[in-house]
């Protein structure tokens, strides 16, 4: 008789058996009856549906150099509850943050713009301020501006998302226990209307009993029982954490504020914590679709710190990840690659369009539009996107070179990052545009839908490397697309389904024990 020996596990099935076993303790814990999770988690990707989802898996599979198509999946894919969710706002199918964090947070439709109020501007309760009233910790995470729309959502209660300072003021009042990440664009109140001497909001929320910090090293050594107000050592002049593509030398990372927030906020009583990963919208408004993935990694590593904490209270926490809506039309497939995809191309892009375009603010320091020459920034584009413009040898070869075969992943052309002479012909055009300056921008429809109001050579730049790899753009704005909802643990099967935003964020307030949420 044959003997069937099986082979030995790997990483990756003690990893998969380790979710297996997670999902099955957690799901076990859950009824119909079951009582409020006492540690609830709720991740929003800002601008993050289906096409950002899976354009990261499908990069992680592609960028090793793999002959065949696959994903890696996901922390936040691989929770074995996902649903799909609606976001158009009171006014409009395409939602902005503040709608979509109003109804996120409040379960309440409203205007764009609008932050924790409703239609008639009227103040609605966070199931932030809930979960405070109700004695737990709570704590408030963004990689972007901690009072930019989706974290203001959760604590402050504004007609307009454009009240920075009022909403700073309104962080100080909200007796939460945990903000971090991106620091406050208008603390001093200078664009505020509010009329005479005007309070410091950083000072605001040290009077009202927190530490300010500042530092690595202070964010770092904050103990449990200091409320904490911790912002970034490195903030980008929005006041956000630097591209994930980018780097930050001097801060902290979405998962290290993650973690350092579970480690303040754990206690008895439990806590809630709203985690953004707001720079994966930004990267999709300049359809920088490498931006976009990397944040869309660091948010997921984020979502990893909450699930190494639930695998220790498996029957106590609930974790839910959604998106507030989608960004730039992301779509997975471009007509000039037909049935192909090369994601592995995009390994080969080191910066951001935002950290390209601060190099080439340097070479505008030192050459006008007259004195500029395009071979200047050839180095500058291959060292950055890993695009080459070609020598007129090379365009030769590339007549005769072989087409990549669309039914497969790897291009067999080895030209396939060369610019063909119509991409040639655009990025010099967009490098002329660029160094035209500011004073000379059109205000011509077509040049808003080819750049979108961002550096003309930045952007073409991304455009032709995402469409090389098979990613196209509809927008440089938000779309009505639906998002992907995902949940583990107590309560979790709840969210399953195709449901609204406002749907969502009853869901969670009646895992947080709202009676009155529950029984509608």
């Amino acid at each position: 008789m044959r003997r069937h020996v099986l082979p030995p596990f790997c990483a990756a099935h003690i990893n998969r058996l380790a979710w297996i076993v997670l999902a099955i303790l957690m799901l076990a814990a859950t009824s119909a009856h079951a009582a409020a999770p006492k540690y609830v988690f709720f991740f929003i990707g800002d601008g993050l549906a289906m096409a950002q989802r899976s354009a990261a898996e499908y990069f992680l599979a592609a960028k090793d150099g793999k002959p065949e198509p696959g994903i890696v999946k996901l922390v936040m894919n691989k929770m074995p509850v996902q649903g799909m969710t609606t976001t158009y706002s009171l006014n409009s199918i395409i939602t902005d943050s503040g709608a979509a964090g109003t109804a996120l947070a409040s379960g309440v439709k409203s205007y764009n713009g609008a932050i924790g109020v409703d239609g008639a501007k009227k103040p609605v309760p966070t199931m932030a301020e809930k979960a405070r009233d109700k004695g737990y910790k709570v704590g408030i995470v963004s990689s972007v501006s901690l009072d930019h729309a989706t974290p203001a959502c959760f604590y402050a209660h504004q007609p307009s998302r454009n009240n920075y300072y009022e909403i700073a003021l309104d962080a100080a009042k909200s007796g939460f226990d945990y903000f971090g990440g991106g620091g406050f664009k208008d603390p001093a109140g200078k664009k505020s209307k509010i009329e005479g001497e005007k309070q410091n909001a950083l000072d605001a929320l040290k009077a009202a009993g927190y530490v300010v910090a500042d530092t690595a090293e202070a964010i770092k050594a904050a103990k449990p029982g200091t409320k904490l107000v911790a912002l970034n050592p490195e903030l980008d002049a929005d006041k956000a954490l630097p591209y994930a593509l980018d780097g930050d030398k001097k801060g902290l990372t979405l998962a290290d504020y993650t973690a350092k927030g579970i480690e303040l906020l754990d206690n008895p009583k439990g806590f809630f914590f709203m985690v953004e990963g707001g720079k994966i919208d930004w990267a999709c408004h300049a359809n920088d679709a490498a931006a976009s993935i990397e944040d869309t990694l660091a948010f997921d590593a984020a979502v990893a710190e909450a699930v190494k904490f639930a695998e220790k209270h498996p029957k106590d926490t609930l974790i839910v990840v959604t998106g507030d809506h989608e960004c730039g039309g992301m779509t997975l497939g471009f007509s000039g690659t037909r049935y192909g995809n090369y994601y592995d191309y995009l390994k080969n892009q080191k910066a951001s369009f935002e950290g390209f375009t601060a190099a080439l603010k340097d070479y505008k320091k030192t050459h006008d539009a007259a004195s500029a020459k395009f071979e200047d920034v050839v180095p500058m584009i291959k060292a950055n996107f890993g695009l080459i413009v070609p020598a007129e040898a090379d365009l030769e070869a590339m007549k005769s070179a072989p087409k990549p075969d669309e039914n497969v992943t790897s291009p067999a052309n080895p030209y396939g990052l060369y610019l063909r002479d119509f991409e040639v012909a655009a990025v010099k055009d967009a490098f002329a545009r660029s160094m035209q300056g500011e004073s000379q921008k059109s205000g011509d429809e077509m040049d808003y839908r080819a750049y979108g109001g961002y550096e003309p050579l930045a952007v073409a730049l991304t455009h032709i490397l995402g469409q090389k790899a098979g990613i196209g753009w509809t927008s440089y704005s938000h779309t009505g697309v639906p998002v992907v909802t995902s949940a583990v643990g107590p309560g979790a099967e709840a969210f399953a389904g195709y449901y609204d935003n406002t749907d969502l964020a009853k869901k969670l307030m009646g895992a947080l024990g709202d009676k009155q949420i529950a029984s509608n």
